[in-house]
């Protein structure tokens, strides 16, 4: 059984949590947004601290998940589920919480004037895009239009056994296993994944690339109601191909154990990761069973309308190389909300009253978890989705996280809270208050709630006035300031310009070259810095020029650093973006993004491998704090890319690394890197540039032009540059250990919408 497979955090297959060696990169090819896989290990330090990397899809952080981070920040994991999205180590070293909100502003203001707002940009190393905001965006993120209408939410629980029975009144009908499944008992097929869940959760498929040699079962039959149910486990160990298989158990529905073998991998042995599998180096020694006897002798065993049952069971399936179409996992039966599972040494405990996988004992017993899974699958058929709700899997699972760490509750009676809680009713179950410093004019559900204090002012001076005075009295602050959106007019002309602005940032020109000169020998070079959206040979030049459109900024950039001025086939040839009144800031935008508090830290590679990740694997010890590997894959084969970006700990562990890797045992071409994750899925969503005529200028409508040349101090680059300073200021007099995020809730109305931008740092976090 691989380790942990029902987790919450991020880990090495398809977000189960994986227990992670020193210095080892831990494997997780959960695409995200545009293809963007991740690899993640949390700090060492006893300091309230985020994760490197936001788990966010498509980049993008929902007010639903919003309020889930701000819920953990004032309660921790006790008492309610640890956002889904990233992660908060150590919560109880937090001191304070302060959101600001931008109101009226979008991530459209950000990037448009994102030199103005050079305090924030450096400050905030974690940024997110947020979607269009509704009616009340406050209330959203607060939680307050979750909460629950008929009855009031359970405040105690009783009880000193993780398991101990929970009396409180629960609303079945939001519970995700009713959602999915409904209150009546369910049959085996209903049970079954889809093949569009199958390939979702990225369980092995005929037709797939990734599956080529993988052997099918030659199971076809019809599958019934009362088809035969198997248990499957398997054990991995790590090999210079990456994990292999190790051991195998089938346990038929009596429990009978049919197959239960030790598997000698065809590659060389890394890491026998024997504090999970059990497996030694002295047990695999003698084994002659090879990979392909257990694929023949598991499609002599099953029968052909055969129900695979397990945990995780695409890691196993991919383990033993093989397809089966019937497949029941009871890490996705057992539905948790956002996303996550439940682990199956928490279900075993729960459901079936039964301790699995004992500390005492080195490494799972394969046979164990086998027959666990097919228990809870039976378990499942037999007493249907109501009774599974009725346990309240939720709340067992969050006071099990206190009780396995050995933590006492704050009092004899332990606060739970429900999902659909807002975090006032979490502040006020802790005997907190929430301030809200607003303008008058501003309208929201928050202003009149209980628990909330709420102070109304004249103006946004005025608010920043009473925010200094008033957030060092609170344990969490909500500050709003309010600026005038841009009109439609305006938002449209803008996006395309930022559009045209980061192709053009994009896009070099290069030459001269002689008439004659090797085309296909060029097109390889300058393929070699990054991936190439076009390339066009430019002829109205008396010697040849190309001109050359990058899909990233990074690449680009490089090849202007690398080539301008080398000789190619004898002549002296210039690398340069061309030069428009849209690019004339170009080098310094460029320097300021490489100072980038999110990109601090991170490298662009070029020229990497299907096996990079591999090869990383092993020469992991080489690159001390690598904490992330985002490898982009194309959006519409799913093939990994030949760049990533590689996140460390420090700018000092990311400069030693770039030397190794664009040394001469890697020769890979890389630099610091320009841009993060979520601009790049923001810059996807904007309208197409359309190209202009060479030669014609495009000035800013006249209004904005005008309100340039009176310096107006509400304009949208003026607001920009005095409030990001202002901020900056009063961020800088909170104390040490406050969570600060900072909103720019974006824009809705009958004209269109614009996404938001979400800031997020916690002050003097390592």
């Amino acid at each position: 059984m691989e380790p942990d497979r029902g987790g919450t955090e991020i880990s090495a297959k398809k977000g189960r949590k994986r227990r992670r060696a020193p210095n080892r990169l831990v494997e997780a090819p959960k695409a995200l947004g545009a293809g963007w896989d991740l690899e993640e290990r949390p700090p060492d330090a006893k300091r309230a601290r985020l994760s490197t990397i936001l788990f966010a899809e498509n980049c993008e952080v929902t007010h639903s998940q919003l309020c889930e981070l701000l819920k953990y920040a004032v309660l921790g994991k006790s008492t309610v589920p640890k956002p889904s999205w990233c992660q908060l180590f150590h919560q109880n070293h937090l001191n304070n919480v302060v959101v600001f909100v931008l109101q009226g502003m979008s991530q459209l203001h950000f990037y448009k004037f994102y030199l103005e707002f050079g305090f924030l940009r450096r400050a905030f190393r974690h940024k997110f895009r947020l979607p269009p905001p509704s009616s009340d965006f406050l209330a959203d993120i607060i939680g307050l239009q979750k909460k629950q209408t008929s009855g009031d939410l359970p405040r105690t629980m009783e009880g000193s056994s993780p398991f101990a029975s929970l009396k409180a009144s629960i609303n079945l009908q939001n519970d995700p296993i009713i959602q999915k499944f409904g209150f009546n008992r369910v049959g085996l097929t209903r049970c079954l994944l889809t093949k569009e869940e199958m390939k979702t959760f990225h369980f092995p498929l005929q037709g797939f690339s990734d599956c080529e040699n993988f052997v099918p079962t030659k199971c076809s039959g019809s599958v019934m109601d009362n088809s035969p149910l198997f248990g499957l486990d398997c054990e991995m160990c790590l090999t210079s191909k990456g994990r292999e298989l190790t051991r195998i158990s089938l346990v038929a529905e009596g429990g009978c154990c049919v197959m239960d073998e030790l598997v000698k991998p065809d590659n060389e042995i890394l890491n026998y990761l024997t504090s999970f599998s059990g497996i030694t180096k002295k047990i695999l020694n003698p084994v002659t069973t090879k990979l392909k006897d257990v694929q023949r002798r598991l499609k002599a065993l099953l029968p052909p309308d055969a129900v695979l049952v397990g945990h995780s069971l695409d890691l196993d399936l991919r383990a033993l190389k093989m397809i089966h179409p019937y497949v029941i996992d009871t890490s996705l039966l057992y539905v948790r909300e956002q996303g996550r599972r439940f682990k199956l040494k928490f279900l075993a405990k729960a459901i079936l009253g039964k301790d699995i996988q004992c500390p005492h004992r080195i490494g799972h017993d394969a046979t164990e978890d086998a027959r666990t899974s097919l228990e809870l699958a039976r378990y499942f058929l037999k007493y249907g989705p109501k009774k599974i709700a009725e346990l309240n899997l939720e709340a067992l699972a969050s006071r099990q996280e206190v009780h396995a760490a050995g933590q006492e509750p704050r009092n004899k009676t332990e606060v739970v809270q429900q999902p659909n809680t807002s975090v006032l009713e979490c502040l006020d179950s802790v005997g907190q208050k929430l301030l809200f410093l607003t303008r008058e004019t501003d309208a929201s559900e928050l202003s009149s709630s209980r628990n909330c204090q709420s102070i109304k002012c004249l103006s946004n001076k005025e608010v920043l006035e009473q925010a200094r005075v008033e957030i060092p009295l609170f344990p969490f602050s909500i500050v709003q300031f309010s600026f005038e959106p841009f009109s439609p007019s305006l938002t449209e002309e803008m996006n395309k310009r930022m559009r045209v602005k980061w192709s053009e940032m994009s896009t070099v020109y290069v030459g001269p070259f002689s008439k004659n000169c090797n085309l296909k020998v060029l097109k390889r070079l300058f393929k070699s810095f990054g991936p190439v959206r076009s390339m066009t040979l430019v002829l109205e030049t008396h010697q040849p020029h190309l001109c050359i459109q990058y899909e990233v900024l990074e690449a680009a950039q490089l090849a202007i650093e690398t080539l301008d001025g080398v000789l190619v086939e004898g002549i002296c040839i210039k690398v340069q973006r061309p030069v428009t009144e849209l690019t004339l800031d170009c080098d310094t935008l460029v320097n300021e993004l490489e100072q980038d508090s999110e990109n601090q830290g991170t490298v662009y590679l070029s020229g990497v491998s299907e096996t990079f990740r591999e090869h990383l694997l092993q020469q992991s010890t080489l690159f001390f704090g690598l904490e992330a590997v985002i490898l982009p894959k194309d959006l519409k084969s799913g093939k990994q890319k030949k760049y990533c970006f590689l996140k460390f700990r420090t700018f000092g562990s990311a400069q030693r690394a770039l030397n190794i890797f664009t040394g001469k045992d890697w020769k890979l071409k890389g630099r610091h890197a320009l841009t993060p994750r979520h601009l790049h899925a923001w810059l996807r969503g904007l309208p197409p540039e359309s190209r202009r005529p060479p030669g014609i200028r495009v000035l800013p409508p006249p209004s904005e032009q005008q309100a340039l040349q009176v310096l107006k101090m509400d304009h949208p680059k003026i607001a920009a540059w005095r409030w990001g300073r202002k901020i900056g200021k009063l961020y800088h007099s909170l104390c040490p250990g406050t969570l600060c995020l900072i909103l720019l809730p974006g824009t809705k109305s009958a004209h269109g919408s614009l996404s938001g931008l979400g800031l997020m740092g916690i002050k003097d976090e390592e």
